[in-house]
């Protein structure tokens, strides 16, 4: 009975996709998640920069800020490109780099349907020190991140893969990952999971311009963990999130997002705040491109 409630979610937010089967799609926006991805992609020739920072506390542990930066480029309609730079600041210890990373996303379906697929393959060179925590997967726990900086030397090279199923329903996103990653030495493939469902405030647009107006507000929630390995596929032993989301977009072209975490089981952080801005650069690859015609 533990994780029946996990269980009951996931199997709703399951529903809510096969749901809007029924009804006319609607165009793809940008959600707000922090750890969910939706099938909305970059436009092509843009660059978005995202800053990115979450504040965790640690039982048995100090607390720490892990932040990472984010560079997306679409090259084309259906295929967007990321590159991560990570670091975290532990509280009575030290701040350290922890890797980066580098992420591709493919969309095989130019048109809108129902269910729009997503195909996600990232390659990951991390320090055991990093707290990024852009995805739980296997038994990631909270106590993981209790040993000092010195002590999380190590260096793992990994292969993420995501399939990602994203709706779109009168304004609403609702997106699904299941997510598979492996060390690339002999470790065992890692589940893991992320739901996500987020609206804007409003969505008609107000015709003058103002920082205040609904519908440059979006809210929504996101639920994600880890679920074993090949070996071992479960939820017994492992940490899940649920997470309240709120985005506010500036006129001056700035996204701001904020996400109070919090931790569902024993493996868990009991709490995480996470918050991050993030502003695109419309149409640089045609502007770099004239430049050095």
């Amino acid at each position: 009975m533990r994780f029946a409630w996990i269980r009951c979610v996931l199997w709703l937010s399951a529903l809510i996709v096969a749901g809007t089967a029924a009804a006319r799609p609607a165009g793809a926006q940008e959600p707000p998640y922090f750890v969910a991805y939706g099938q909305a992609m970059e436009e092509p020739g843009n660059l978005e920069i995202n800053f990115n920072a979450s504040y965790g506390t640690q039982r048995g542990g100090n607390d720490y800020i892990a932040y990472w930066t984010e560079f997306e480029y679409s090259a084309t309609g259906w295929w967007t490109t990321e590159f991560y730079l990570d670091g975290q600041s532990t509280f009575h210890d030290s701040s350290v780099f922890t890797g980066f990373r580098w992420e591709n996303r493919f969309h095989p379906l130019m048109k809108q349907h129902w269910i729009n697929p997503v195909l996600y393959v990232e390659y990951e060179n991390t320090t055991e020190a990093d707290k990024t925590m852009k995805e739980v997967v296997g038994f990631d726990g909270q106590d993981d991140f209790v040993p000092r900086n010195a002590e999380l030397n190590g260096t793992d090279h990994e292969l993420e893969t995501k399939i990602i199923l994203g709706s779109n329903f009168k304004g609403w996103d609702v997106s699904e990952n299941f997510i598979g990653e492996k060390n690339v030495g002999h470790e065992p493939w890692e589940f893991g999971y992320a739901v996500g469902a987020s609206r804007p405030l409003r969505l008609e647009a107000t015709p003058r311009v103002c920082a205040f107006c609904r519908e440059n507000f979006a809210a929504g929630t996101e639920m994600y963990g880890g679920l074993g390995t090949v070996s071992n596929f479960t939820l017994s032993g492992t940490s899940h999130y649920f997470a309240p989301i709120l985005a506010w977009q500036l006129p001056s072209g700035w996204n701001l997002r904020i996400s109070p975490t919090f931790g569902l089981t024993d493996a868990s952080h009991r709490f995480m705040l996470r918050f991050g801005a993030s502003y695109e650069f419309a149409e640089l690859g045609r502007k770099l491109r004239s430049l050095f015609r």
